[in-house]
């Protein structure tokens, strides 16, 4: 039998590796004032967005 209730590290490690993705490329985009790094940060959060939907579809979408 299998608990549904443990939770499952890849949806949370995409909202993690997401959240660091975009926090570099905000920090780089200040400090090098290059606006390639704009896709850095698209990309972060594009990644942390499909993350906190896995975790949440994992509970059915429940936000208990």
């Amino acid at each position: 039998m299998k608990d549904n209730n443990s939770p499952r590290r890849w949806p949370l490690l995409l909202v993690m590796a997401g959240a660091l993705a975009a926090m570099a490329g905000t920090t780089a985009l200040f400090v090098t004032h290059e606006h390639a790094w704009r896709y850095l940060v698209a990309a972060g959060c594009l990644v942390q967005c499909i993350g906190w939907m896995g975790h949440g579809a994992r509970r059915g979408g429940d936000a208990r």
